[in-house]
């Protein structure tokens, strides 16, 4: 038995969970709606408070498949009920970065500056306080879209290895290389 797959995915106060006929799960809380097509071997069972999935057989396909939907509805209920956050970094003289609307405009170093179009369920805020590095925070309800932009914008200026300048993520262990020797013969 999959060891994920076997958990059941305890609901929190107002979190509803309805699976309709075709198996597409949508999870309603107070920040929001989602809903995920589930595949039609697994069955999804809503009972009390708690969502439990089981596979018709131990084929490798039904093993993996248990655990994967089984870890999808439960990041859907984390999302609609405490929501996601990401925060990055922007290292480097310069760089910086605001928030207007759905628009970003960031400062990196290019000699233009680079516009990133949010999604409208990613909500962006910037604190940016003097001597220090701007942070962008994201939020939003859904942890695959706010993983993708996030990875997104830390592609328009990766972290450099010898002075680590670039987006990174907060609390980032970047791996840093020496540069040259002075005296090397």
């Amino acid at each position: 038995m999959s060891r994920i797959g076997k958990l059941p995915v305890n609901l929190p106060a107002g979190v509803t969970v309805t699976v309709s006929p075709d198996n597409v799960v949508s999870v309603k809380g107070p920040l929001g709606t989602l809903s995920q097509k589930v595949d039609a071997d697994i069955n999804v069972t809503v009972e009390g408070n708690a969502v439990t999935f089981t596979r018709p057989t131990n084929q490798p396909r039904h093993r993996s498949l248990h655990g994967l939907y089984r870890a999808l509805v439960n990041n859907m209920v984390i999302g609609v009920s405490k929501g996601y956050e990401t925060k990055q970094e922007l290292v480097g003289v310069g760089y910086k970065v605001e928030a207007k609307g759905q628009i970003l405009e960031f400062s990196l170093g290019f000699s233009h500056d680079i516009f990133f179009m949010l999604p409208d369920e990613v909500k962006a805020e910037v604190f940016a306080e003097k001597k220090g590095n701007p942070i962008l925070t994201l939020k939003s309800i859904d942890k695959q879209l706010i993983g993708q932009v996030a990875a997104k914008i830390r592609s328009l200026r990766k972290p450099e290895p010898y002075k680590g300048k670039g987006i990174k993520f907060v609390g980032e262990q970047l791996r840093r290389k020496a540069g040259k020797s002075a005296n090397a013969k």
